[in-house]
């Protein structure tokens, strides 16, 4: 059994920062205090001026496997994701086939068991026809069921009143949620197509899949929940509009309706889009400077409760499109973690809230077993981040499979060192090591 010993780092855990050794034995965290001696045979690494964080757990990541392999794959992303201190990943079900039965859900897991680098769930999808294949998913053993309250990429849009009200007061477990009025986006778009044409400009976007459209689709699901006392947790929030929708005051274990914010919301507004056209298209849109200092805000008061990536790859040919062809998505499970430690630096965040956010609450959200924490007992999915060694985001570096991210020619201060999954030591300042793969994440529910 193979013990590692992390010196003298300042560890960022449960709402305190503390320079602390951190003792890896097998899998788990052992013992975590002051001047740990190290013993023969023990690798040994110095962390003065790092920080050590709980692994990032990313509970929204498309990563196109199986039937879209040309964009990403399991293992390509997964070893992005370690690179960026990513441990854990939920991915979606919008890949081809549509995971939208048991047969489909377990071979999804069966690929992940073979090359994902980092620990894994992947969501049940709902469609207007599934409902008993979806009841059949057991909250235990899969992070919850993802219904497509909008569409994007695939075709996998839940619009039937019937379906939605079945699926909300039957199933017991977690439903994910993207929420976009389909009935708003089309009048919008239309609108856009009757002014421009084909060429419609891509600072439209945020106007045509617009906050009234968000906001109607979240107020759906919301009602919907407490209509039947379902567990509903929205994805990627992106409008200060909808954040009326939930409530702060509630202890994160009491509530039954959660929310998330993403990287590209909190860090991108609509004045960028002249600069980076369709990189920056994602569905639901990146919106106005109110909307992202809002959403900050919500982070930080707790009205969000934890910060994903919704990393979601295309070809670079592909977003160098027009608007209505180029595909909703990007990378960016290699740049979350660089992105929040620079949005710490411009005092958006500290540190004890960013660990919050991606680690602690997704634990406690998602109920997910044994991680998320820095406790003895615990897996060791750990990161290790240099706060002073500057580097700039360039082809040469970029891991996804794609090739290309939103944040290229930029210089990020923050640099991911060490990653840890499962106590293994799988990215070591620049070198991956996949000799070993990561875990199915299991659940307390």
């Amino acid at each position: 059994m193979k013990t590692i010993l992390i010196k003298g780092a300042r560890v960022v855990n449960e709402g305190l920062i503390k320079q602390l050794d951190v003792l890896i034995i097998g899998q788990y965290i052992g013992e975590t205090e002051k001047n740990i001696t190290a013993q023969k045979g023990w690798e040994v690494i110095d962390a003065k001026g790092m920080y050590l964080l709980p692994g990032m757990i990313d509970d929204q990541v498309h990563f196109r496997e199986p039937g879209v392999t040309y964009k990403a794959d399991i293992h390509s992303e997964s070893r992005a994701a370690i690179a960026g201190g990513i441990t854990s990943f939920m991915e979606m079900p919008n890949t081809w086939p549509n995971t939208v039965t048991q047969e489909l859900l377990q071979d999804k897991f069966d690929l992940a068991a073979k090359k994902s680098l980092a620990n894994y769930s992947f969501f049940m999808g709902a469609t207007n026809d599934n409902l008993d294949e979806v009841l059949k998913t057991d909250p235990k053993t899969v992070c919850g069921v993802k219904v497509f309250m909008g569409s994007s990429t695939g075709n996998m849009l839940v619009d039937d009143t019937e379906t939605l009200e079945n699926l909300f007061s039957k199933y017991k477990g977690l439903i994910a949620t993207h929420c976009e009025d389909e009935e708003t986006i089309k009048r919008n778009s239309e609108a856009a197509k009757a002014k421009f044409g084909e060429d419609v400009p891509i600072a439209m976007h945020p106007k045509i899949r617009s906050a009234e459209a968000c906001y109607l689709s979240s107020a759906k699901a919301v009602k919907l929940a407490k209509k039947h006392d379902a567990r509903l947790h929205i994805l990627h929030l992106s409008s200060a509009r909808e954040l009326a929708l939930f409530d702060n005051k509630i202890p994160l274990k009491e509530k039954r309706i959660t929310a998330e914010a993403c990287i590209h919301h909190l860090w991108f507004t609509d004045k960028d889009y002249d600069k980076k056209g369709t990189l920056i298209k994602w569905n639901p849109a990146v919106k106005s400077k109110a909307d992202r200092e809002a959403l900050i805000e919500a982070v930080n008061n707790n009205t969000i409760d934890i910060i994903a990536t919704d990393h979601a790859p295309h070809t670079f040919e592909e977003k160098d499109d027009t608007y209505f062809k180029a595909p909703s998505g990007g990378p960016l499970v290699q740049h979350a973690l660089p992105t929040l430690f620079e949005m710490h630096e411009k005092g958006k965040f500290t540190l004890e809230k960013i660990v919050e956010k991606i680690s602690h609450r997704v634990a406690l959200l998602f109920q997910i077993k044994k991680r998320g924490f820095i406790r003895k007992g615990y897996y060791a999915d750990l990161v290790l981040i240099d706060p002073e060694s500057p580097w700039k985001v360039e082809r040469v570096n970029i891991l996804y499979k794609c090739k290309w991210s939103p944040f290229e020619g930029h210089t990020f201060k923050a640099k991911v060192k060490h990653t840890f999954v499962n106590g293994f030591h799988v990215f070591n300042d620049g070198k991956i090591d996949e000799s070993e793969t990561g875990m199915r994440l299991m659940f307390e529910r």
